[in-house]
């Protein structure tokens, strides 16, 4: 399982930079714009700039309209800027067809600069608060648009979390559809340590946080800190050694 840890600038980078042999990829967002906030070219570069170079950086495009000219040029804008995942947040499709129509053009524009780049097509797990599309339709949204990994989120952050929306049995489903499509699943909102036994089991393979490495736990007014990137990190490959052990003594 690998671990997206989410800065808001080039200050929470650099302390992410401190603890990069804890993380796998840097992901760039703004949590004032929303749960998959899109921030600035610039501050993609920077942050580029300031992690490792064997770190990814994932930039999100945001929580985005139906409007799919529009995103697949701030697709593209986010993989000029240096971005080799780019995450976009079907907000405001409220039918898988609407969805796959973005994200196919999301697909093309990125792509077409950069073949080597990887597109996440990223969902809601409280999509109900919002009217979009169902999450368990994420997996074959990102396989039918070309896309390489299958998200969920959650779009309203005011203490609910992502099982409390769509509990283990449907998240394990999420996973297995995406996997069965050749797709990588990737689960976040507010996941918490409490959490890592489960998306362990049920084979997540991109966990994303943000609050969990906070200062207080607190994704708005807490920082990241490397030493709590280090500790969620921990609990990560405890988890991995304790499903792996089970596995084999079956």
């Amino acid at each position: 399982m690998l671990l997206l840890i989410s800065p808001d600038g080039v200050e929470e980078a650099l302390e992410c930079a401190k603890a990069a042999e804890h993380l796998d990829i840097v992901d760039v967002k703004k949590p004032d714009e929303g749960s998959l906030g899109a921030n600035f070219p610039w501050v993609i570069r920077e942050i580029r700039g300031a992690v490792p170079a064997d770190k990814p950086v994932s930039a999100t495009v945001g929580d985005v309209p139906y409007k799919p000219g529009t995103v697949a040029q701030a697709a593209l804008g986010a993989a000029v800027s240096g971005a080799t995942y780019i995450k976009v947040g079907l907000y405001g499709c409220s039918t898988p067809e609407q969805a796959v129509e973005v994200m196919s053009g999301v697909v093309r524009a990125v792509k077409d600069f950069r073949p080597d780049a990887f597109v996440v097509a990223s969902g809601y797990a409280d999509a109900h608060r919002i009217g979009c599309v169902n999450p368990l339709a994420l997996p074959d949204i990102a396989r039918r648009s070309g896309s390489d990994a299958a998200m969920l989120d959650t779009a309203v952050k005011d203490g609910t979390r992502l099982f409390d929306h769509v509990p283990p049995g449907a998240c394990e489903e999420f996973v297995r559809q995406a996997h069965e499509a050749g797709l990588l699943a990737a689960l976040a909102g507010s996941v918490k340590a409490e959490d890592l036994g489960t998306l362990t089991r049920i084979g997540t393979d991109i966990v994303g946080v943000r609050g969990a490495v906070c200062e207080g736990g607190d994704r708005n007014a807490g920082r990241i800190r490397p030493q709590l990137v280090a500790a969620f990190r921990a609990e990560m490959d405890r988890h991995a050694r304790e499903h792996a052990t089970t596995v084999a003594a079956r």
